[in-house]
């Protein structure tokens, strides 16, 4: 169990890195589709450890459609980045730990491992990579 969690982790690394702009856009897109829910419900909420996500579950009865629905492909692209990293996982585990075990996690630099590797990278995890990230 505790070799799934690293290697989730280091899978995590990968994508989180490589798409923290699309992970500051989608947080953006939520402030700015629920500026006004914010405002009336939870103004008074410092922002930080989950606060202001538990605020507005406190609040989900009175919602506006639009911070609703925002939630809702927040949560959609959220669930397809857990996918993608437990498919890359799955597929890259031996490569990871043959070829990255030595490299930090974080800014994409797993991916630059499998990328820079890819050569001696397994065809089955040269294709996940290809898969998610799009290349």
């Amino acid at each position: 169990m505790k070799k799934k969690i690293t290697l989730l982790t280091l899978a995590a690394g990968i994508f989180f890195g490589s798409n923290l702009m699309a992970q500051d856009s989608l947080v953006e897109h939520l402030i700015m589709a629920c500026e006004t829910d914010i405002e009336s419900y939870c103004s008074q909420v410092t922002p930080g450890n989950g606060r202001m996500l538990h605020c507005m579950a406190a609040h989900e009865d009175k919602i506006s459609g639009q911070c609703q629905y925002a939630f809702y492909q927040a949560a959609t692209v959220l669930e397809q980045l857990a996918t993608a990293v437990a498919y890359v996982a799955s597929q890259c585990e031996t490569d990871i730990e043959t070829h990255c075990r030595d490299v930090a996690m974080g800014e994409g630099r797993i991916l630059m491992c499998l990328t820079e590797n890819e050569a001696e990278v397994s065809d089955a995890c040269n294709q996940a990579v290809s898969d998610t990230v799009g290349e």
